[in-house]
């Protein structure tokens, strides 16, 4: 596994490479509150099939630059973008959490640049079931992160803390993140501009959702993936995305695990990817 960085579009972009440039692209995108080493344990396994590039999101951790949007549909043109110049082929796209959100939008809008698109852990904005999401309590903080300034205010300097409250609510085994990567997740936020990046995640949602109501066909094969912990299934958001148009969706539960699947349960993972890589070549 090296790390480097692509230029694309005036951004530098941190990543995290493995496997050979003469095999099928795979792109791996973190979320909220991770940078790419939440794939750690995970990339060189998939990189005996796949060339696998693990992104920092625009301004995360070793990534460098202000993306001109935090819009997802923006963010899955820059990852794709940077992905096709270190040239990746026949690619597969997958994200966890905001990630997800991501993949959905490669999937949605960009669906002529990739092969497939595994969308993990996530609700996609205005497909159902956002709003019942956005209304439980347990996900308050979409509506804390969504306000301006107040929660760079709040959380910058206090981020470990801050992001080891939401290891212990969205891990199924938190103590499947060591301190390693608990410290290393914290850091990739440290600065102010990286804190207000993620928090601009939120803040774009409504224009995500507005974006995501729009009639669309997405023929692009697409698998949701989902860890068991917080009791809901794939079965809860698969009507949502055929009705906002995916014809070709499946989904699949990983089992004993929360958000951070690659660390908490990364042979599901592995074997999970492998399989839905291997559906779409």
């Amino acid at each position: 596994m090296k790390t480097d960085s692509i230029a694309f579009e005036g951004l530098s972009l941190g990543v995290l490479s493995a496997g050979s440039p003469t095999q099928p692209g795979l792109v791996l995108l973190h979320g909220w509150p991770h940078n790419n080493r939440l794939y750690d344990s995970v990339i060189e396994p998939l990189a005996e099939a796949h060339h696998v590039l693990a992104f920092d999101l625009p301004a995360i951790g070793s990534s460098r630059g202000n993306p001109p949007s935090a819009e997802k549909t923006v963010l899955a043109h820059i990852v794709l973008g940077a992905a096709e110049r270190a040239g990746l082929k026949s690619i597969v796209i997958a994200g966890i959490d905001v990630g997800g959100m991501i993949a959905y939008a490669a999937a949605r809008d960009h669906g002529e640049r990739i092969r497939g698109a595994i969308v993990i852990n996530t609700v996609i904005p205005g497909i159902d079931p956002w709003e019942k999401i956005l209304a439980d309590p347990r996900i308050w903080h979409f509506a804390f992160h969504n306000i301006a300034q107040l929660p760079e205010h709040l959380v910058h300097g206090r981020q470990r803390a801050y992001f080891d409250y939401f290891t212990r609510m969205l891990a199924g085994h938190a103590e499947a993140i060591d301190e390693a990567h608990r410290s290393t997740f914290a850091a990739a936020y440290q600065s102010h501009g990286a804190l207000k990046a993620g928090f601009d995640w939120y803040r774009a949602m409504a224009a995500d959702a507005q974006h995501n109501s729009r009639a669309c066909t997405i023929r692009t094969p697409m698998l949701y993936l989902r860890g068991d912990a917080d009791g809901r299934k794939p079965d809860d958001y698969l009507p949502g995305l055929k009705a906002a148009g995916a014809v070709a969706v499946e989904g699949r539960t990983l089992k004993h695990c929360g958000e951070f699947a690659p660390l908490e349960a990364p042979q599901a993972f592995i074997e999970a990817v492998r399989d839905f890589a291997r559906s779409c070549a």
